[in-house]
Formats: C-alpha cells, sequence, structure tokens
C-alpha cells in the first residue's frame, strides 16, 4: 500500500536541534552525519487524545541506541519531551497522527566516517504528521519472502535502531516490484525474522508465537502484545518459525506503530486465513486496549 500525501501536512512546524522550523525551511546540512553515512537513531511516536503509546519505552531506546554508538552531546528525556510538545502543540495535534523521532550524531566539520569531526553536538529531529494507521486492517497485508536477510548481530546488532536501513529497503523494493505490501525477511539461518518494516506473530491452535529476536529490532508494539496476550491467559512463545510453518499458520500479523496490529492474508501466494478465534481475540484486545498505554507528555 502506497501512503498517499494528506493535505493537513502541507505547513507542517518541525523541530530541528533546538527549535521549530516550517516545513519549506526544514533542514539539515550537508555535513550532517544522518546525510554523510545513515548515522543516526530513530523511533516511531502515536498520539492518541490520551497521550502517546508506551512513550517512556521509546524514549529509552533512543537514548541507548545514542550511547551504543557513541554519540556524545546525548539531550536528556525532558528534552526531548518538550521538543515533542513544543511540536505537536505548534501544529495543533492530539490524534491520527505519527511522529518521526530521530537523534543524528550532528554535523561534520569536514566530510569523513571518523565521528571525532563530529564537533557540534547531535540534532534531534522531531517530525510529526497527521497520519492515520498505513494499513487496511480489515482487509490485510499480501506479503512475499525476500532473497535480502535481516542482519544478524554479528554483522550489526538489531537492538540499534539505527537509521541504516538498506537491507530493509531492498527488501520493500522486491515487495513492490512483485505487486505486494511488504517483504518477510529471513535470518541468516534462514528462520522467519521479521517484516521489512515490522515484526511478526503467528497463531497456531491455542497458541501465539512470534520469531526470537535474535535478527530483528524486539519492536515496542510487538512487546504490547505479549504484555496482553501474559493478561489475558492466552499462551505466547518466542520461537524459530520456518517459511513453512508461517504459511500454515492458523493465523498471521504483523505488529508496529505505523500500522498497529495488521493480519498477513498471504504469504509467497498462500492464503493466510484471517478469521481464527485467537487472532481476533488478540486483535481486539490490542484495539480496546491501546490507549491504556498511552503516557501524557507532562
Amino acid at each position: 500500500m502506497l501512503q498517499k500525501f494528506d493535505p493537513r501536512n502541507a505547513n507542517l512546524k518541525i523541530f530541528i536541534k533546538d527549535r521549530l522550523y516550517p516545513r519549506d525551511q526544514a533542514k539539515v546540512s550537508v555535513f550532517d552525519s544522518v546525510v554523510q553515512g545513515g548515522d543516526a537513531v530513530w523511533e516511531g511516536l502515536r498520539v492518541y487524545p490520551e497521550g502517546i503509546v508506551c512513550l517512556d519505552h521509546h524514549l529509552n531506546r533512543l537514548l541507548a541506541s545514542a550511547k551504543t554508538l557513541a554519540f556524545a552531546d546525548i539531550p536528556s528525556k525532558e528534552f526531548v519531551r518538550s521538543a515533542i510538545a513544543q511540536t505537536l502543540a505548534a501544529n495543533n495535534m492530539t490524534d491520527q497522527t505519527h511522529i518521526r523521532l530521530t537523534l543524528t550524531r550532528g554535523e561534520k566539520i569536514t566530510s569523513g566516517m571518523d565521528p571525532r569531526l563530529n564537533q557540534e553536538g547531535s540534532c534531534l529531529i522531531v517530525l510529526a504528521e497527521f497520519k492515520p494507521l498505513v494499513y487496511d486492517n480489515a482487509s490485510g497485508i499480501k506479503v512475499i519472502s525476500s532473497s535480502q536477510r535481516r542482519n544478524g548481530p554479528e554483522f550489526l546488532d538489531s537492538k540499534i535502531h539505527h537509521n541504516n536501513l538498506l537491507n530493509n529497503i531492498l527488501a520493500k523494493i522486491q515487495a513492490n516490484i512483485a505487486g505486494k505490501d511488504a517483504g518477510l525477511m529471513l535470518d541468516q539461518r534462514g528462520f522467519v525474522a521479521e517484516l521489512n518494516g515490522s515484526n511478526l506473530f503467528a497463531v497456531k491452535g491455542d497458541t501465539v508465537y512470534t520469531p526470537y529476536a535474535h535478527a530483528c529490532l524486539p519492536g515496542i508494539t510487538r512487546a504490547t502484545v505479549i504484555d496482553l496476550c501474559g493478561q489475558n491467559d492466552i499462551k505466547i512463545k518466542e520461537a524459530d518459525l520456518s517459511l513453512s510453518e508461517m504459511y500454515n499458520a492458523d493465523g498471521v500479523f504483523a505488529t508496529g506503530t505505523m500500522g498497529e496490529l495488521t493480519p498477513v492474508v498471504e504469504i509467497d501466494g498462500r492464503s493466510i486465513a484471517s478469521d481464527h478465534e485467537l487472532m481476533r481475540r488478540v486483535l481486539t484486545l490490542f484495539k480496546t486496549s491501546i490507549r491504556y498505554y498511552c503516557e501524557p507528555l507532562i
């Protein structure tokens, strides 16, 4: 599914570094690390009237990723919260809003890979857009397995929520060419990791399964589903899942901030049922509970 331009976003105010800019003036330097090498970390946040879903978890992961990459001048959570609040207020946003929160290593004094060239401090970007859920969660999505493997920790630790997303983008390109909605990525051993932009779950009998997070990001929406299952006496297991097991599951769904919970109705041309009782229960639990996971900014 191709996202479309929303006219409500024509005159956005975007926070960069330490202030708000109109959309047509919101720029970063060509010397910024995110331009030079994709050297940045990010989070996706969803806004409801009750607040931002799992905000503290997202901020903790953003700052932990920056620490792992040895960023200097990492902003405090209070600074990031204030920047988000300023951005939402400036755009009069309280609902149906998605925030792309990016922290770059900042501007370099000259082109080069060496982080010692970054002497201006990190750069925070708060890009909030009016954006309903990006998938039709009633109809579901169709996916195709990709030849592009998900990074294992021996190459680049997937626990770092970094901006270097080229392998995911290549998987998405393969899906686009095949006329499908997303690419299903395997790990280096051949087990299912995730879709190019979201985590995966499979339902079989009375149990919900999700791949081990060896070669995928242990997403916050993923963690919310695991938590909800535990609270409601639904069997939930992490496992190595093969493509065959996914083809023959009673139900499959994807999780992520952009789409929340989305049924996967086809994998590699094999139809996947979307009306299994347990899967419907999990999707309904999430829909009715998600606002309880919202946190106000102040």
